[in-house]
């Protein structure tokens, strides 16, 4: 996670929000805290497409176990489990919020460390 991601304005303001709302473990605060310290901060229409944002499908690979995993990341107030969407607040959303295809991430996730690869960013709006 050496890597420096990058951030549109608002999804900046939102993940500091929920941070100091208390919504995430105190590991994930100290490791989302150091990434917006060195995000790189854009317009939304200067982020690059291959960069996972809100209104993208994301393609991840666990490094660990080889299988593959299709994540759609929305706003918090748009995600839905019917039509298979995810808050990019999630656990999942924060892990890989900001970074693009190719980085490989460690997360602890609540139930271990996980060891992922994004392979493919699709953005849909």
């Amino acid at each position: 996670m050496s890597q420096n991601i990058i951030l549109t304005t608002g999804i900046y303001d939102l993940i500091k929000d929920h941070i100091r709302r208390k919504k995430v473990t105190p590991t994930e605060e100290e490791i989302l805290k150091l990434e917006l310290k060195n995000a790189v901060q854009v317009p939304r229409k200067m982020l690059p497409e291959n960069v996972v944002t809100i209104d993208s499908r994301v393609t991840i690979k666990d490094l660990t176990t080889n299988e593959e995993e299709v994540h759609v990341f929305v706003a918090p107030d748009k995600a839905k489990q019917r039509n298979n969407t995810k808050s990019i607040l999630t656990e999942i959303g924060l892990a890989l919020v900001g970074y693009k295809v190719g980085d490989s991430i460690a997360w602890p996730f609540k139930n271990g460390t996980k060891h992922l690869e994004i392979l493919k960013v699709e953005r849909f709006a």
